[in-house]
């Protein structure tokens, strides 16, 4: 028996484009996303932690190095500066490039300028800076800081996007950038934002760190307090949170504005916030302040205006002499922007190009280490250039020592630069040097000037190579070129000043929600259309009220701003009014079912002011009730909250207090009365307290509604009015029972409309 083997067909030839291979869709989205995501954090979002920077900021300063734009020096156009950019160094719009060079000379938005502009670059009010073609800047010494050593070899040099020039990869940064003017950006899956310090401290803290390599974070805080925003303000953090914070590279810092009080005459005062948080635009603050003026939300403020120039001044004027400053900013605290909190999140690139979140002294080291290479890598560089330099200065000294020879052979043969070589045993670099020589060099003086110099140079060789040889005197230069910076941008200098005050956390204040809204009286007036409105005060006289044609007054309610309203509609649901939102003024007010969500079948029945511990007796018209906590009847949204169950053609009909004179002092009896003219009274205690339902039976009815019901102390008697008079009936025995009896009839001159009327406890 044989076997066939059978061969498989070649594959297809490959198309033009080249090698086509089979991958899971998973796999072949996710390698990619990855290479974007990592594009992003390392090209983007996050500044490497040894010089501060993003490559868009690094690429701006190289480019303006490179158009010679020195603190000295003249201001080119910004056009021209972001021309350069995009063309050479970072392949991308001008408007965001423009936006990042704009950012670097605000003095509102970066705590140490990298640029110094001339025209406009916007303000702290949010006004974006003119178009780049009507600006101008230059570098300033911070950034020139920055880039100290460039030239000397002092960091590594990659190819540009095209290939065509070469760009730094990282600036030699002998300007602490980072921890200086902090950062901010947005990557894939992960964020950075650090805030800007004071030089000079974080200068003490690199000095600190130099002496003792395993400094705890207590020990570098005691140097570095906290943050130092370029526009001031007040840090109210505790000393622990703040160390938490820079220990784990992640918290908050709470940030306030700064304020006085300026004295008046006559007792009056106003208050002056003369600093703002950090990244708060003046403008939207202000009308922040001002739209809670307007909705009556910071009743203790009367009014706020910009007094700002050059510096920030923004007056606040309480609404009397009696107001508390304290308590008025407390309140501003908690409801705008002069108080924000700041997030800490030190993610940055390492030496690597690895992200990753660093603790204070990880990030304080890794700029140590950054500037000790750069102290290394400077030092040989310099070696390079005295030895080339020595080996020309000794071509010179044969030559002088050997003139007419050299002379000779210059003129006579016709290889002179390998006659000098095999002649006096020079280098190929000496010879050369020998051969450049102008002829006014020959004189007897530049011998003795060569001689002194490379003497010189001999002797800074033997420095170098000794410091080279030395980590502790290589650590000790290091230490005194963060001591040069701190002289140059530290306390004492115009940019190191702090500007941001260290203050303790401040003391809780407690603001009462009624403190929250002005506190003045009104009296509600609630239509029987269901118009509702606010007059100032408590008004007594209400026989001159006006409404629309067929429209009457249903109930009047004396209370204050600050009060809530309790409004009890037909379908057995109370709905909450502020009295703060009840419109005040001249006309008829508002429909109420703008105010809050009451159904258009529904019918108003009560509307009371809320008073916290008191209870009601709810009445629907089948004759159930029972008795509510008010707390019970407050609704958290405008649909109100359903409290009494009506049943099936009822509805709710009754909302009393269990106080008949409004004085806390509570009834102990209940008067029911119904359509079948029946009138019965038994003790309060048979009608039970529930949060919600139906309730229980009140008193017996058959083909009736009941049609009012009222709480009342019996030995007062049973009040009602009758035309413009008030009678009273102290004898209430005939009509004692117990609840769901059908009662009697009531007694002579009882209105006809089988009501209580007004009890005057509203």
């Amino acid at each position: 028996m044989s076997t066939t083997t059978t061969t498989p067909p070649p594959p297809p030839p490959h198309p033009a484009g080249g090698e086509i291979r089979d991958t899971r869709l998973a796999s072949a989205l996710g390698e990619r996303y990855l290479a974007y995501a990592l594009s992003t954090i390392v090209s983007r979002s996050l500044p490497d932690v040894r010089d501060g920077l993003k490559p868009v900021h690094r690429r701006l300063l190289f480019a303006m190095r490179q158009l010679k734009l020195d603190p000295a020096g003249g201001f080119k156009k910004c056009a021209r500066v972001v021309g350069d950019v995009i063309g050479k160094y970072h392949p991308h719009g001008d408007s965001a490039v423009y936006e990042a060079m704009v950012r670097l000379a605000q003095e509102f938005a970066v705590r140490y300028p990298l640029v110094e502009g001339q025209g406009n670059f916007g303000n702290i009010d949010g006004d974006n800076a003119a178009a780049m073609r009507y600006t101008e800047a230059r570098l300033t010494a911070v950034a020139q800081a920055l880039m100290e050593g460039l030239d000397e070899n002092a960091v590594d040099f990659g190819p540009t996007y095209d290939g065509e020039e070469d760009e730094p990869r990282v600036m030699p940064a002998a300007f602490p950038n980072l921890l200086a003017n902090g950062a901010q950006g947005i990557a894939v899956g992960m964020a950075t934002n650090i805030p800007p310090h004071n030089a000079g401290e974080i200068c003490d803290a690199l000095l600190h760190l130099i002496d003792h390599k395993d400094a705890p974070i207590t020990d570098l805080v005691a140097r570095l307090p906290g943050p130092d925003f370029p526009t001031g303000g007040e840090l109210v953090e505790s000393p622990e949170a703040i160390v938490a914070a820079y220990r784990t590279g992640r918290g908050a810092f709470r940030l306030r504005a700064r304020w006085t009080v300026e004295k008046l005459s006559h007792g009056l005062f106003r208050i002056v916030v003369t600093e703002i948080p950090y990244q708060v635009q003046k403008t939207k603050l202000i009308e922040r302040i001002a739209d809670l003026v307007m909705n009556r939300k910071v009743p203790l403020l009367g009014d706020v205006r910009d007094e700002s120039a050059e510096d920030v001044r923004i007056v606040l004027e309480p609404r009397s002499r009696g107001v508390d400053p304290d308590t008025l900013m407390e309140q501003l605290f908690r409801q705008t922007e002069l108080e924000t909190r700041f997030n800490l999140n030190m993610n940055v690139l390492d030496a690597d190009g690895v992200p990753r979140v660093m603790d204070l002294r990880e990030v304080l080291q890794a700029f140590l280490d950054h500037r000790h290479e750069v102290l290394v890598r400077r030092t040989r560089h310099r070696l390079d250039k005295i030895a080339h330099r020595l080996e020309v200065l000794g071509g010179y000294l044969v030559a002088y020592l050997n003139l007419d020879e050299v002379i000779r052979i210059i003129r006579e043969e016709d290889h002179p630069k390998a006659a000098l070589i095999d002649t006096f045993k020079l280098t190929d670099v000496q010879a050369e040097a020998i051969l450049n020589m102008r002829l006014r060099s020959l004189r007897k003086l530049e011998e003795m000037e060569i001689r002194k110099e490379h003497a010189a140079l001999t002797e800074e060789q033997a420095a170098l190579e000794t410091l080279l040889s030395d980590p502790a005197l290589r650590w000790a230069r290091v230490g005194d070129e963060i001591r040069g910076i701190r002289d140059a941008f530290g306390a004492g200098t115009a940019l190191g000043r702090r500007r941001t005050t260290l203050g303790a956390p401040p003391a809780a204040i407690d603001v009462p929600v009624e403190a929250m809204v002005e506190r003045e009286p009104i009296t509600v007036i609630l239509s029987t259309m269901g118009w509702i409105r606010a007059l100032k005060g408590h008004v007594e006289d209400l026989g001159d009220l006006k409404f629309k044609d067929g429209d009457a007054l249903h109930t009047a309610v004396r209370a204050q701003t600050t009060d809530k309203l309790l409004l009890l509609a037909s379908n057995g649901r109370f709905y909450t009014v502020a009295g703060d939102r009840v419109p005040r003024g001249r006309g008829f007010g508002e429909p109420v079912r703008l105010i809050v969500d009451v159904p258009n079948d529904a019918d108003l029945i009560a509307l009371r002011r809320h008073r916290p511990g008191g209870k009601l007796l709810l009445a629907a018209s089948d004759g159930r009730g029972f008795v509510v906590e008010e707390a019970d009847c407050l609704g958290q949204t405008k649909a109100g909250k359903q409290v009494l169950t009506v049943s099936a053609g009822a509805v709710a009909a009754v909302c009393r207090p269990l106080d008949p004179a409004g004085d806390g002092t509570p009834g102990d009896h209940v008067a029911v009365v119904g359509s079948h003219r029946k009138l019965l009274v038994f003790p309060l205690e048979q009608v039970p307290v529930m949060t919600k339902g139906r309730g229980v039976q009140l008193q017996r009815m058959k083909d009736a509604r009941l049609t009012d019901v009222l709480v009342l102390r019996l030995a007062d008697g049973l009040r009602w009015k009758s035309g413009d008079r008030t009678r009273t009936e102290t004898d209430l025995s005939p009509w004692l029972g117990t609840r769901a009896q059908a009662g009697r009839l009531p007694p002579r001159g009882f209105p006809r409309d089988n009501r209580f009327g007004d009890q005057g406890a509203g």
